[in-house]
């Protein structure tokens, strides 16, 4: 990849895929959840963590997978295709190993916990990495100048 076609997505853009796939997520996953546990599992009417097992497979197991499929596949989730990102290896920039991503993966887990501190770290490191990319040794590129084009008007 040549350095100059492409830039680190900053955290405004990766919010930005993140909403997208969180309603994507929503969308696939919901309808699934209410057939089996009917609408009290939203409004409440269940205190417990994980409800029974189709609620730890619908909203644990099956987005994990789904996720680190579309990561090896696209390099991508459907949210950061949208925004033309894709993950690779921080050292090469080739696409990252399947060991990469699975621990990026499980690396979310631990850069959410201190108040999403590993997140949000996204918008003041360098090179645009969260703790999950500095521990999996990713990094989320897009293609530079992907905005508008810039406005032109005639000087009088």
């Amino acid at each position: 990849m040549q350095n100059q076609e492409f830039e680190y997505a900053g955290f405004w853009v990766r919010t930005g895929a993140t909403i997208i796939d969180t309603i994507l997520t929503f969308l696939i996953t919901a309808p699934l959840l209410i057939s089996i546990y009917g609408w009290g599992y939203f409004n409440g009417e269940k205190a417990d963590f994980i409800v029974g097992p189709a609620d730890f497979l619908i909203t644990w197991v099956l987005p994990a997978i789904a996720v680190i499929v579309f990561w090896k596949l696209k390099q991508a989730t459907p949210g950061k295709m949208a925004i033309s990102a894709t993950i690779v290896d921080a050292t090469t920039g080739k696409p990252a190993s399947t060991a990469q991503l699975i621990s990026r993966y499980f690396a979310y887990f631990l850069a959410m916990a201190p108040l999403f501190l590993g997140i949000v770290w996204v918008a003041f490191d360098r090179r645009k990495q969260g703790w999950h990319d500095k521990l999996a040794g990713t990094v989320v590129i897009k293609r530079a100048n992907t905005g508008p084009e810039s406005v032109k008007f005639n000087k009088d």
